[in-house]
């Protein structure tokens, strides 16, 4: 009877120390949680993506009808036209998705599938077999370039897309994508590349 109301006792005296324990656990937990969010939101308010000069592209003399008569290359040389979703065949659209980001229209800057599956083949083959760049990745790497690839600069990559996430919608983010893409030289962009290369408007390719 003793040693059963000694064992009552012990067990009676452990729960309290384990519920003052979550007790005192949530609260911190809460406030680092609190912490980290505030953190967050005031690196992304202090250190914003580029975007308004990420907009800066060639100057264009356009007739009444809005026809292009002349461009101007960028201070830096380029032939960098501005170009929108609506200035291209939405099949255009179509493929680009399908062969860079196929879940773009769901995730939020990065994908998680791509990454988790990216990180398993490396980890299998010792070496990079398939990327996990999104395409607001890639933006945030045509606005900010990197002359190396290394861990810092991709993880700069992920912070810049989840932040271009935040302030620009899908198709503004294509926006960006279709005037800076290299196309070769100093094109840069859907539409300066389809003047240069064929003559004609991307709209008019089919």
């Amino acid at each position: 009877m003793t040693s059963f109301r000694r064992t009552v006792n012990r067990k009676g005296r452990a729960r309290p120390s384990r519920l003052r324990r979550v007790v005192i656990a949530v609260p911190i937990a809460l406030a680092v949680s609190a912490l980290a969010a505030i953190a967050l939101l005031w690196a992304d308010r202090a250190f914003p993506p580029p975007l308004s000069e990420a907009a800066t592209v060639s100057a264009e003399v356009l007739d009444r009808d809005g026809h292009l008569l002349r461009a101007f290359a960028t201070e830096g040389g380029l032939w960098r036209l501005k170009t929108t979703v609506e200035d291209v065949d939405p099949r255009f659209i179509e493929m680009l998705i399908a062969y860079e980001d196929q879940r773009f229209r769901e995730h939020r800057g990065v994908d998680p599938l791509a990454l988790g599956r990216a990180a398993l083949q490396f980890l299998t083959n010792g070496r990079i077999v398939s990327g996990a760049s999104t395409l607001s990745m890639q933006v945030a790497r045509l606005i900010e370039p990197r002359e190396r690839r290394t861990l810092a600069a991709k993880f700069l990559q992920v912070a810049r897309a989840i932040q271009i996430e935040r302030r620009l919608d899908k198709d503004e983010i294509l926006d960006l994508y279709l005037t800076r893409a290299p196309y070769g030289g100093n094109l840069e962009g859907v539409r300066a590349a389809s003047l240069a290369w064929f003559g004609k408007e991307p709209r008019r390719l089919s």
